[in-house]
């Protein structure tokens, strides 16, 4: 990084300096012309939408892997549950309402939370309850199956909090937004004072793209909040089929969470 930096200011050393003192010799009468404000606008306009384009490629990518991540770990729950009908009746039972208040946890607290960035513990009280009830079933032929669901669904989550948090640096985004300052100052002073009506209209609408896709970037970096966001559809869908299956197969039992995910005092 440093060899960069260095290169380019001495680079620009040398730029000065030959338009100092080399191009009075090389012409033979005095040039004032040169090259225009416009004329250098014009390459940082480009670099800026450049820019622009490759970091919303990666905030997009992290916005994908939210998705996909989030899909996974409803499905390796909802197998969780298929899988708990091969258990013995009171595992059973207890497998499929842990995995009902796991998806509450994550609905309704976890959530919520990664709009932050951050995570909750919530879920984890039922996925540790889950490994306590596996730990009964060591040997039985459901047991394999249920701790590969099991570690399944742990990665997914673990995928999901990552991709919570934003993937591009904060340095990244004021750098970017520090170019498209300078480049609509540029464009602004390159335009002409009078009978610039539509090249005023034209600058507008280029800031407004501008800073459109900026905004689009920053919202999209953090896919469970802001107006481009992730929303638990999997989990919930999850949680209702978890839910019929404990009641299908235990009518009279009370699952041991609140409609928020948090264990049941007794």
């Amino acid at each position: 990084m440093w060899l960069v930096i260095i290169v380019a200011v001495l680079a620009l050393l040398a730029g000065l300096a030959a338009n100092r003192f080399l191009r009075p010799r090389l012409l033979a009468e005095d040039d004032d012309s040169g090259m225009a404000v416009k004329d250098l606008v014009g390459p940082l306009l480009t670099l800026t939408v450049l820019l622009l384009a490759f970091v919303l490629v990666t905030a997009n990518s992290s916005y994908g892997k939210a998705e996909v991540s989030s899909r996974g770990e409803a499905r390796a729950l909802d197998q969780l549950v298929e899988t708990a009908e091969y258990a013995p009746e009171l595992q059973r039972a207890r497998i499929q309402a842990d995995a009902v208040c796991y998806a509450r946890a994550v609905r309704t607290q976890e959530w919520p939370a990664m709009a932050d960035g951050t995570g909750s513990p919530a879920p984890s009280v039922w996925s540790t309850d889950f490994r306590t009830v596996f730990k009964t079933l060591e040997g039985k032929p459901a047991f394999g199956m249920l701790i590969a669901a099991d570690n399944r669904r742990s990665d997914e989550r673990e995928e999901r909090l990552t991709q919570a948090t934003a993937s591009i640096p904060s340095a990244i985004f004021w750098f970017l937004l520090a170019t498209l300052t300078i480049t609509v100052i540029g464009l602004g002073i390159c335009l002409p004072r009078r009978n610039n009506r539509g090249q005023v209209i034209t600058l507008v609408v280029i800031t407004a793209l501008l800073t459109t896709t900026l905004c689009i970037i920053r919202d999209v970096d953090r896919p469970f909040g802001g107006i481009i966001n992730v929303e638990p559809t999997a989990i919930s869908e999850a949680e209702r089929q978890a839910e019929r299956d404990f009641t299908a197969n235990h009518p009279a039992a009370e699952l041991p969470c609140d409609d928020q995910g948090n264990r049941r005092t007794v």
